[in-house]
């Protein structure tokens, strides 16, 4: 069953996604990020820039299938023809549709009033099928990946 869990309380969804993602990268993980195309552009970007001594390998959907399968992490508005099934990040307000693929799944929620709403109902549907899931709070621990 898939491991969820929920990062709460991020100051920055992507600034705090791009250390998320490097983290997985050096270790070695194989992660796909979902969002809307907006959120996924922005993050894109910023994985070019956000430290200037490091690049995290990543690619969007519409690479061509050499790019796609020697990237570590892929960047996909939906996971309908998604082979990959170690990580899951979620950026977006939904349950992302086949995420039970996964072995893990992490929901990145901001303080922000709509990013909170939209993390109790996906908590909610995946409390409701039963899955076990762990809270990271950023307010409590100070972490910021």
């Amino acid at each position: 069953m898939t491991e969820i869990a929920f990062h709460f309380n991020v100051p920055d969804k992507l600034a705090y996604s791009c250390r998320l993602l490097r983290k997985a990268y050096i270790s070695g993980a194989q992660v796909v990020v979902t969002a809307e195309p907006q959120t996924l552009a922005r993050l894109d970007q910023l994985l070019w820039t956000f430290s200037p001594l490091e690049f995290v390998p990543h690619c969007q959907a519409g690479a061509d299938a050499a790019t796609m399968a020697a990237s570590p992490l892929l960047l996909l508005e939906s996971l309908q023809d998604c082979s990959r099934h170690e990580v899951l990040v979620n950026l977006g307000a939904q349950v992302p549709e086949g995420f039970e693929r996964f072995e893990r799944c992490i929901e990145v929620v901001t303080g922000e009033n709509d990013d909170r709403a939209s993390a109790r109902s996906r908590w909610k549907h995946y409390a409701d099928r039963g899955y076990a899931m762990k809270r990271h709070d950023l307010a409590s621990t100070g972490d910021n990946a």
